[in-house]
């Protein structure tokens, strides 16, 4: 009796709605589901090509103001989708803005790119701090909320970190760097400080991103522009493992948002990544047979992120 009972109030119990499909070619893609033709967009979307971007830059003061104000953030953003209506939106913004929440001197130069007051030694890193990022980064996600009300509904929204190990050479470098000597130099001599450094940034980033899918992105990236700098055995450890972590940290949140990873040049080594990582964005030099995994790996195969090279 007990037993019929069970089954029957088994029966009567209601079964979970099945999860539609995402309506947005992008997330379509992502999602493993095929989409014909596949969705575009421009990894820099907004930029000096528009000639609307040039004149709305001249008007923004230094970039980092332009970076935080939401409303030059949301028409920079807005002008690539209302010129060319690409099937998805970046957020316009820049992966150093994770070193200034943290505490560190941040500016751009023109014609120069960013500087950084770069970390000289224990007491420097030891002067970072976490717990004002979401504060002081309040316009990037003002940014993104005013997007979300204005997008198109077939427009996905894209937010985005700079990798833990990228965002480490400009803040111990002090901005670019042809060789990342000093990065390479406390990877080494000073192991400990690097190894806090980049759990710092682990932190942080995954802090970031969270903060933005809060805020409306419905797809992360996550670049890591200069993961082809290291030696094999090092992109492993500083690049790859510290972009699985935060992958698996916000899959563990956020299991709905797909994260897209950009190791750049990492070569073979992007076959470590575990498979059912994140969606892999190739070097237009690569294409996609970049990973190894592109004719395995439906989702590597349904959805395509250029380069403006790629259209010249």
């Amino acid at each position: 009796m007990d037993r019929k009972l069970h089954a029957q109030e088994a029966s009567a119990s209601p079964k979970p709605p099945l999860r539609k499909p995402p309506s947005k070619a992008l997330l379509r893609a992502l999602s493993g589901s095929p989409v014909d033709p596949p969705p575009i967009w421009l990894m820099r979307q907004a930029g000096r090509y528009l000639p609307e971007y040039r004149a709305l830059r001249q008007s923004a003061g230094s970039f980092l103001e332009f970076c935080f104000n939401p409303e030059l953030a949301v028409e920079a953003t807005l002008q690539p989708i209302r010129r060319y209506g690409f099937d998805a939106a970046i957020l316009f913004s820049d992966i150093l803005v994770v070193p200034y929440a943290l505490g560190q001197k941040v500016w751009f130069e023109e014609g120069r790119g960013p500087k950084l007051e770069a970390l000289g030694d224990a007491a420097a890193l030891d002067r970072l701090r976490g717990d004002e990022l979401r504060a002081r980064l309040r316009p990037v996600y003002a940014a993104l909320e005013e997007l979300r009300r204005c997008l198109p509904a077939e427009t996905a929204l894209i937010g985005f970190a700079g990798a833990p190990w990228t965002v480490a050479t400009y803040m111990l470098e002090g901005g670019s760097s042809r060789d990342f000597a000093v990065a390479k130099h406390w990877m080494a001599e000073r192991p400990e400080d690097f190894a806090r450094l980049m759990d710092l940034l682990v932190s942080a980033t995954l802090e970031h991103l969270t903060a933005q899918v809060a805020a409306g992105a419905e797809v992360l990236q996550i670049f890591d522009s200069w993961a082809g700098a290291l030696p094999a055995d090092a992109m492993r450890r500083w690049s790859l493992a510290p972009l699985g972590e935060i992958v698996r940290r916000l899959k563990a949140a956020h299991p709905e948002v797909p994260v897209i990873l950009f190791p750049r040049a990492a070569g073979e080594v992007y076959r470590d990544l575990p498979a059912r990582a994140a969606p892999m964005a190739c070097h237009w030099t690569r294409g996609f047979a970049c990973s190894g995994r592109a004719r395995n790996c439906r989702r590597g195969s349904r959805c395509r992120e250029i380069s403006i090279r790629e259209l010249w």
